[in-house]
């Protein structure tokens, strides 16, 4: 089982790049990461950006640990992207994800991945409306496909989650956008799958299961969240907590299907006012349950 770690729990806590380097490979002991843009902006101005973004990424490679992608965090995720209601919007959402790429290849990074994006709420319910705006993303996202080929990135990855008003949530959505994708792009694009997103029971019901995900689209899955969930929320808890899923049930996952080259990145998201000393004994004692299975 390859584990990984994006680095969400960092977030507004270890920010120096050196230091953030070393807890990973020292007291976590983790050799694959996953770069949020949590932790740099794609906004920022690029010279700024550029630079912390290469600090980053030399700080990783000093310590011997592997940035396997940069991913959308938690800032980027507030926004609709190229499913917004109005073109305007729709272009910002291109050009985030265009600045984002231009980040990652300074920082020699090969694969950038967000999710796709999210419909106004009057949008979501007219299927009308979603067709038309679907169809205009794909062309948005085949011109980033362009950009990523030219500045040297090898893949993208789009994230599903779980709200009907997003695309894709469903497996067969994620099916669809694979399909319609595959062909047109000048790199390959393909899934992060979130096991609390697919495990959403509430949207998914009887096919909350990545047993499901698999079945429909594990073909397309290039990469994996792990968080313990409860099925009914979103949780990003660590396996600390007690959940639907055990570092057991992950080991057992990942014999079954046969995989290779796919990572389980952890992805936890802790409370701003969680004291830093707690995340980091958590993580510790999360890391170390995981590598146990």
């Amino acid at each position: 089982m390859k584990l990984g770690l994006n680095l969400s729990f960092a977030v507004k806590r270890w920010l120096e790049p050196t230091r953030l380097a070393a807890l990973v490979a020292n007291d976590l002991d983790t050799r694959h990461v996953q770069f949020t843009w949590d932790l740099v902006d794609p906004w920022w101005p690029e010279a700024q950006r550029d630079g912390l973004a290469r600090a980053y990424a030399q700080a990783f490679k000093d310590a011997g640990v592997t940035v396997e992608s940069s991913f959308g965090g938690l800032a980027s995720y507030s926004y609709n992207h190229i499913l917004a209601p109005t073109p305007e919007l729709r272009d910002l959402g291109r050009q985030h994800l265009s600045r984002a790429i231009d980040m990652t290849a300074a920082m020699d990074v090969p694969v950038a991945g967000m999710p796709f994006g999210s419909f106004s709420a009057d949008d979501a319910v007219n299927p009308a409306r979603r067709e038309e705006i679907y169809k205009n993303a794909l062309e948005i996202y085949v011109g980033l496909s362009r950009h990523a080929k030219a500045r040297g990135l090898k893949m993208l990855m789009v994230e599903p989650v779980p709200l009907s008003t997003e695309f894709p949530s469903t497996a067969a959505d994620a099916l669809r956008l694979m399909r319609d994708l595959e062909g047109a792009t000048d790199v390959p694009v393909r899934l992060n799958v979130d096991w609390g997103h697919a495990m959403f029971r509430p949207l998914f019901g009887d096919d909350a299961t990545m047993e499901h995900w698999m079945a429909v689209c594990g073909d397309y899955i290039a990469a994996y969240h792990i968080q313990q969930t409860d099925g009914l929320y979103d949780r990003h808890w660590n396996f600390t907590h007690d959940g639907l899923v055990s570092p057991a049930d992950l080991s057992a996952f990942w014999s079954r299907h046969k995989l290779t080259d796919q990572t389980f990145f952890l992805e936890v998201v802790y409370a701003f006012e969680e004291p830093d000393a707690t995340v980091l004994s958590d993580m510790k004692a999360s890391m170390a349950l995981l590598r146990s299975a």
